[in-house]
């Protein structure tokens, strides 16, 4: 039976909403998925699935595909109404998860125990390596096959690459730890402009703990903490 400590301190549950079991959940071992599927999509463009395939399709069947003479191609309007809707689907997907992947591989890590604190800082180090790697080998082997091979081959191998990745991420759906949805992000943007605004002629006292307009130890937002004072982003 699991004792108090061996579960989390930062209010993460895990698949079933359970207290996450630090022993059983996040780290190293959820983290691995993660960086797999950020690997892949920036491997391949960053395209999402749905538009990848959609594109695949406009690029290798006949009668999506436009009819080409001397490297002209001469596409009728329902052939690039199809291939732009892929792109901005692609645009769509993109958009949503490259912003969230790196927020969820950070929620693996408690920030409460200075162990896993340390290997948070590692976790973006290897998650910013993947990046810069994946862009090189899309940058230069994608790239080839397209243009050697044919676009077909070249975008549909990031398509199942890309269904590849998306089942390898939700294997490792039973070690990830989850934060509680703390309200609209959206709405606490605007109140830091705000704020920031009306306190822009404060001055920042010696003592930093009068920084926060509450005395307890954590924040009183569900699902956030309290962040530590800095002079970095002066």
């Amino acid at each position: 039976m699991a004792e108090d400590g061996d579960y989390t301190n930062d209010g993460t549950l895990d698949i079933h909403k359970n207290p996450a079991n630090r022993k059983e959940t996040g780290n190293w071992k959820a983290c691995r998925f993660i960086l797999g599927t950020v690997f892949s999509l920036v491997y391949f463009s960053g395209k999402e699935r749905e538009g990848m395939t959609l594109l695949t399709v406009s690029a290798s069947v006949k009668g999506l595909k436009p009819s080409c003479e001397n490297d002209v191609c001469h596409p009728t309007s329902s052939q690039t109404a199809i291939c732009f809707a892929a792109l901005y689907l692609i645009a769509l997907g993109t958009g949503g998860i490259k912003p969230c992947v790196s927020s969820f591989g950070a929620d693996q890590f408690d920030e409460t125990d200075k162990t896993e604190k340390k290997k948070k800082s590692s976790f973006f180090n290897w998650f910013y390596f993947s990046i810069n790697v994946g862009a090189l080998i899309a940058s230069s082997v994608l790239v080839w096959i397209q243009m050697n091979v044919g676009w077909g081959w070249g975008f549909g191998i990031p398509a199942v690459a890309m269904a590849i990745a998306v089942v390898f991420f939700f294997s490792g759906s039973r070690l990830y730890r989850l934060q509680k949805p703390g309200g609209s992000a959206l709405t606490r943007m605007f109140q830091v402009v705000v704020a920031s605004l009306r306190k822009s002629n404060v001055e920042v006292p010696d003592d930093k703990s009068l920084l926060y307009e509450i005395i307890d130890a954590e924040c009183n937002i569900q699902g956030s903490r309290k962040l530590e004072h800095t002079g970095k982003l002066r």
